[in-house]
């Protein structure tokens, strides 16, 4: 893997994937590095950046989300906190990104945490169109009614081998049907 571009307060906000860590306590200073727009505000230190704002997500070129608790709503204002050496850029072609699923929630979503190294890595735009894919198959159980199994299995069966694999959705269940019935 090739060494991944260095970020700091000139060039963070151009094309990057980050994941925010809330920060329940922090004075945010009355003078601050930079304010957006919409209103976000955003304040320097030699580690990382501290970004005040009531969006998260989709943020102008970049996808920067907030690790939150679970009491946060979306348009309420919090604070996070990003180090510099977080910051990925989402235009690379390398394989960098993971796909994490939520079997409780039914919601699959993209994470640069490597905790997860039995999951394939992926670059941010197939990493995008899987987790589509997977949150449909997530959001509906009609094709499970083809199988003699409980639908929670199939689905983690399907999408566990998806997120591992190079196999389209539709081998997959083809290959389910050769071996499953």
């Amino acid at each position: 893997m090739a060494a991944l571009k260095k970020y700091g307060p000139h060039n963070f906000f151009k094309y990057t994937f980050c994941e925010f860590e809330h920060v329940e306590v922090f004075n945010f200073p009355k003078t601050t590095n930079y304010k957006s727009k919409s209103e976000s505000e955003y304040y320097y230190t030699a580690n990382g950046v501290y970004r005040k704002s009531n969006h998260w997500g989709r943020v102008a070129t970049c996808r920067w989300k907030l690790l939150k608790n679970t009491s946060y709503k979306n348009q309420k204002t919090v604070i996070g906190f990003a180090k510099w050496t977080d910051f990925i850029p989402i235009k690379s072609s390398e394989n960098i990104f993971f796909i994490e699923v939520d079997y409780g929630k039914s919601k699959a979503k993209i994470t640069s945490n490597t905790k997860e190294l039995s999951f394939k890595p992926y670059n941010y735009a197939e990493a995008q169109r899987k987790v589509k894919e997977i949150n449909k198959l997530l959001k509906s159980d009609k094709w499970t009614q083809y199988y003699n199994y409980n639908p929670d299995f199939l689905k983690r069966e399907l999408i566990d081998t998806y997120i591992n694999s190079d196999k389209s959705i539709a081998s997959i269940k083809k290959s389910f049907n050769e071996t499953l019935n």
